[in-house]
């Protein structure tokens, strides 16, 4: 229907490539979790009743099926009211979910060609609130890393007693991006990309370099 209206010519070259890339038959199949056999899906913690971890078992299955870079939302963790409540029914799951990802990508030999980073724009305050919630944070965050060929089993950085404010080695966004872009094959010291007017920028702010404790 898009090319019979006419609409791919009314695209930038970044909306004609995704349109191309999720209209492809390879990608198209990546989506049909019926050609999974009973064992993978299991674990995954998917059933019929259960579906909340299928877009982990899809992130590898679109990897598989030749997409550079996957994105998903999980859950809600915008927990103003009954965060604990909220994180006692979402956090096994979570567990499950990112665990069997990891497993997955092992057995077939893609944990070292695959990067995986668990994120979110903030972090929650150290304080808890009167409805029992914890509110946006922008002082303080976590992310996780894996696989892409990067030195695990480490934490980098650390807040202070309260979890409010960044204390040893404080990690900037620019390095996790430039960590990421790294494992690409990118090198964020030569790449630029054009803005809207047709201007060079680099993909990170000037002076942030892949963290060293990860790649170095």
């Amino acid at each position: 229907e898009t090319d019979t209206q006419g609409m791919m010519e009314a695209l930038d070259s970044f909306e004609q490539r995704a349109v191309s890339l999720i209209t492809s038959g390879k990608v198209a199949s990546a989506f049909d979790l019926t050609k999974e056999p009973a064992n993978r899906l299991a674990l995954y913690g998917i059933t019929k009743k259960a579906r909340n971890n299928e877009s982990f078992l899809l992130a590898r299955r679109l990897v598989q099926a030749g997409v550079r870079s996957v994105a998903l939302s999980w859950g809600s963790w915008d927990t103003h009211r009954q965060n604990f409540t909220s994180m006692k029914r979402q956090l096994p799951m979570l567990d499950q979910g990112l665990s069997a990802l990891f497993q997955d990508l092992k057995d077939r030999g893609l944990d070292h060609d695959v990067s995986v980073v668990v994120w979110s724009e903030f972090g929650r305050s150290p304080t808890i609130n009167k409805d029992a919630g914890r509110d946006h944070w922008p002082r303080a965050n976590c992310a996780l890393l894996a696989g892409g060929g990067m030195k695990m089993g480490q934490v980098i950085g650390a807040t202070d007693r309260l979890g409010g404010e960044p204390s040893e080695r404080p990690v900037l966004f620019g390095e996790i991006f430039a960590t990421l872009y790294h494992t690409l094959g990118i090198d964020v010291n030569k790449v630029t990309i054009p803005d809207l007017t047709g201007r060079p920028q680099f993909l990170v702010p000037d002076g942030c370099q892949p963290m060293k404790e990860l790649v170095g």
